[in-house]
């Protein structure tokens, strides 16, 4: 059992897992003992590996119905079944709200909630005929949780699909598992573009109890946790994987401490 997480010749679907989160999330599976199908809607320049194994490409826009019908039907009757679907594929650029179309916002929903509750309901239709069932891994995000200035429609779509998991996870149980990553802070190839350059990720890994950002691969270690065996009574349930949140912006501003 590699790693101990009993997933060992496992069929596992990671939306978006050729780069950034998606690639750690990818690579822990991997080394988990998994058969690993990704997609994105372009390959990436070099195969995900980890642990002697390369992952599966297909090419695949999960914001269209039937191309993300497809995907999960031909990785099914590929492998012959399907026992793991990790929503990872998401993500927004900086836009105020204000200023961003109605087009853009749509888009934003579409890509981060109403693609992942689509795969989500074509891979169940798979799992529920397994013996072994299934588990569904919704990779969401702080952004969900608190303000998202910036990133509005991202939050809210995040905030859905927190709210998703638990109804999904109700409505198919006791075959399939449902749960979700509330993902912080991760240092990616493009983390220069939401923090700067290498003093600005400095300045904002101090704002996190643990001092840094995460590493993908660490967030997907937390996946292939929520997707193992070792999680066979977990469902409908969010983990944290944020270092510890964010440092309360009240304690810098007070004086109390200078009094004291």
């Amino acid at each position: 059992m590699r790693g101990g997480f009993g997933l060992d010749g496992a069929v596992v679907l990671v939306t978006g897992g050729v780069r950034g989160v998606g690639a750690g999330i990818t690579r822990a599976f991997l080394r988990a003992g998994a058969t690993v199908v990704t997609c994105a809607r372009r390959p990436p320049d070099d195969p995900v590996a980890a642990a002697g194994r390369t992952a599966e490409f297909t090419a695949c826009d999960v914001r269209e119905t039937t191309e993300a019908e497809r995907l999960v039907g031909e990785t099914a009757a590929r492998h012959g079944r399907l026992d793991v679907l990790v929503n990872n594929a998401g993500g927004a650029p900086y836009a105020e709200a204000a200023a961003a179309s109605p087009n853009f916002h749509a888009k934003v929903v579409a890509l981060n909630l109403l693609a992942p509750l689509n795969l989500a309901r074509f891979a169940n239709a798979v799992m529920q005929h397994q013996d072994s069932g299934g588990a569904i891994v919704n990779v969401g995000s702080v952004s969900g949780t608190r303000p998202s200035p910036g990133t509005a429609s991202y939050g809210a779509a995040k905030a859905g699909l927190a709210s998703l998991t638990g109804s999904l996870a109700v409505e198919w149980a006791p075959k399939v598992r449902v749960n979700a990553l509330t993902v912080g802070m991760v240092r990616t190839e493009q983390a220069h573009l939401h923090y700067g350059d290498e003093r600005g990720i400095a300045a904002v890994a101090a704002t996190v109890p643990l001092g840094r950002l995460a590493e993908p691969d660490e967030v997907g270690t937390c996946a292939v946790f929520l997707a193992s065996p070792l999680a066979s009574y977990v469902s409908g349930a969010a983990l944290a994987v944020h270092g510890g949140g964010e440092l309360p912006a009240f304690q810098a501003a007070s004086t109390a401490r200078e009094s004291t």
